[in-house]
């Protein structure tokens, strides 16, 4: 069975777009997902990439238009208006939530529940109230928004160590580790889905 680690964030309008679209490929080849949130500003410090507010303004004028024509395409509603939050809180929960594996909870769900929370409702996935609200409707107990914080911290920065050595840059990415094929950006999953029909 192949294994896929799925590095995001859940600040990441391009983890958004991608959907449900990865738990449907792994289901269909019989992969396995490991949900691996980080610190994407970090990320982009430590792999030469460049933080949203030091981008040229021709890069960001182009990002303002490839958002909502993906969007569009896809047929997901998108809000451009989202204001810079912490993601921190909301990663700890997807954390607690892959340890716990509780009955009934479904990881993917939850990560899409957030980003939703964020990018349809433009609610801020910083405040404990709205993960909370996000992990009950997911299947998980919404106290792991506050028990889950010690373990959260520390797996968030062994995710970021994590990604950098397996040559992740950008989210979201999805990394084969049986193959060692890595996949950048919710518009490569259709080659991911290739690649995994070949293993």
């Amino acid at each position: 069975m192949a294994a896929i680690d799925y590095y995001l964030s859940p600040i990441s309008p391009w983890a958004y777009l991608a959907g449900d679209r990865l738990e449907r490929i792994a289901q269909a080849h019989g992969a396995s997902v490991t949900y691996r949130p980080l610190d994407i500003m970090a990320l982009f410090d430590r792999t030469g990439g460049t933080r949203p507010e030091s981008r040229h303004p021709a890069r960001l004028a182009y990002r303002a238009q490839e958002l909502p024509r993906w969007a569009e395409h896809l047929g997901m509603p998108l809000r451009m208006d989202v204001t810079v939050t912490n993601p921190a809180p909301a990663s700890y929960a997807i954390i607690a939530a892959q340890a716990e594996a509780q009955p009934g909870g479904d990881v993917g769900a939850l990560v899409r529940g957030l980003l939703a929370a964020r990018f349809v409702d433009g609610r801020d996935i910083a405040e404990d109230a709205v993960i909370r609200e996000v992990l009950a409707a997911t299947g998980f107990d919404p106290t792991l928004a506050d028990r889950g914080l010690f373990v959260g911290a520390e797996t968030y920065g062994r995710n970021l160590e994590r990604a950098v050595e397996a040559g992740v840059f950008g989210v979201p990415f999805y990394h084969v580790l049986d193959s060692d094929q890595r996949f950048w950006g919710q518009d490569q999953l259709e080659f991911l889905d290739r690649h995994l029909g070949t293993l």
